[in-house]
């Protein structure tokens, strides 16, 4: 049987249950459940604080998880003691950055201006990390939330946050300075050296379909036949378009996936050629 770590609560929470239940797999229909098991897939899913899911992970208690890159780098020992999990796959949401931000009032508009300051955070490992990586020297603020209001309350210089927006920095009286430190969103983790057992590699397979099928639509349209050369070149597909004939002389049917995102300029441009009856579909699921 398949053990799985799904985030309880968060921001991964809803995005990660979502996207399990796309790839086919029974969820909890309440909060208050702490565990399912899908029959028909041999799964369980443990519903546990974020935060705690790499290390269920690495100590072998569950196969594989779904959390936050940032959560995964915090609880990864720095001294490579012990077992550890690892990043198998990122899940293309819940994307954020680990970045500083002192008070707009200050004169701290730089990192390296934090030299021998006090900064705040909610991880203290990530943060010591890149001092550590910069030879900086700083005193580390632990603190378990609310880490925006520490300038405000006399108790940090400056703050290292897991942002999304920065719209709750902005409000707090803060300025995002210098680059990210750490880019993050939800990932796939498991045991680093294990072994990946068939039920992890279906796991990993439907994830992947699943975040093909968000990203791709499929087009098919009708083309004259002295037009094609032009119109796969705009529709290439994956592995090559589908070019089918017609009942109508000279006509032929094509069919790609194409890029989301670049819907509706590849419908403008085959239109343009010459291209007609141009429909979109949607992927509900995919193996590629």
């Amino acid at each position: 049987m398949l053990r799985v770590a799904v985030p309880n609560k968060g921001v991964l929470s809803e995005p990660a249950q979502t996207m399990l239940a796309e790839s086919g797999y029974r969820q909890r229909r309440s909060l208050k459940d702490l565990a399912v098991y899908d029959p028909e897939n041999d799964t369980e899913f443990f519903y546990l604080r974020p935060r705690d899911i790499a290390i269920y992970v690495a100590a072998g208690t569950l196969d594989v998880g779904i959390t936050g890159r940032d959560m995964l780098l915090e609880t990864t020992p720095t001294d490579g003691a012990g077992a550890v999990a690892a990043e198998v796959m990122p899940l293309g949401f819940g994307r954020s950055s680990f970045r500083f931000a002192s008070p707009a009032d200050s004169a701290i508009d730089e990192v390296a201006q934090l030299e021998g300051k006090r900064i705040a955070t909610a991880y203290p490992g990530l943060l010591q990390r890149f001092l550590d990586s910069t030879g900086m020297k700083a005193e580390v603020v632990k603190l378990d939330g609310a880490v925006e209001t520490a300038c405000r309350l006399g108790v940090a210089d400056a703050v290292c946050d897991v942002v999304e927006t920065g719209t709750t920095l902005r409000a707090a009286g803060l300025r995002i300075i210098g680059e990210p430190v750490l880019s993050s969103e939800a990932v796939l983790v498991r045991r680093e050296g294990a072994d990946e057992i068939p039920a992890v590699a279906q796991l990993r397979r439907r994830l992947q379909g699943v975040l093909v099928a968000r990203r791709y639509v499929m087009l098919d349209y009708d083309c004259p036949n002295d037009l094609l050369a032009r119109a796969t070149a705009i529709t290439p597909g994956l592995e090559g378009p589908t070019v089918s004939p017609l009942h109508t002389p000279g006509w032929s049917a094509v069919r790609a996936m194409v890029g989301k995102d670049d819907t509706n300029r590849v419908m403008d441009d085959l239109y343009e050629l010459g291209a007609r009856a141009i429909l979109v579909t949607s992927i509900a699921a995919s193996r590629i």
